[in-house]
């Protein structure tokens, strides 16, 4: 099932090669959306896609020996059907 959920990641996930390595496994999984570092030291992120690939995403980055999410803030979005790439905001 396609969905597009909002995250907003906490913890150590600033500097470790968080966004890269979303990025990476977002292009993998052929998810839409987007990922930016907050200015308060979180990260934030749109995800689009089939939702088992979303979860899997995130599991990954939980298992990153770098980063290190201590929470999740997690809301679901409507869906864009115009969306076509995922990419790191800056």
């Amino acid at each position: 099932m396609i969905v597009r959920r909002h995250y907003v990641f906490y913890g150590r996930v600033q500097g470790v090669g968080f966004r890269f390595t979303a990025y990476q496994k977002a292009i993998q999984y052929q998810l839409t959306g987007w990922i930016r570092n907050t200015y308060d030291g979180h990260v934030e992120a749109i995800f689009q896609g089939e939702e088992e690939y979303i979860k899997d995403l995130v599991r990954y980055l939980h298992s990153d020996s770098y980063i290190y999410i201590d929470h999740m803030d997690i809301k679901n979005m409507d869906i864009l059907n115009n969306e076509k790439s995922f990419e790191i905001k800056y």
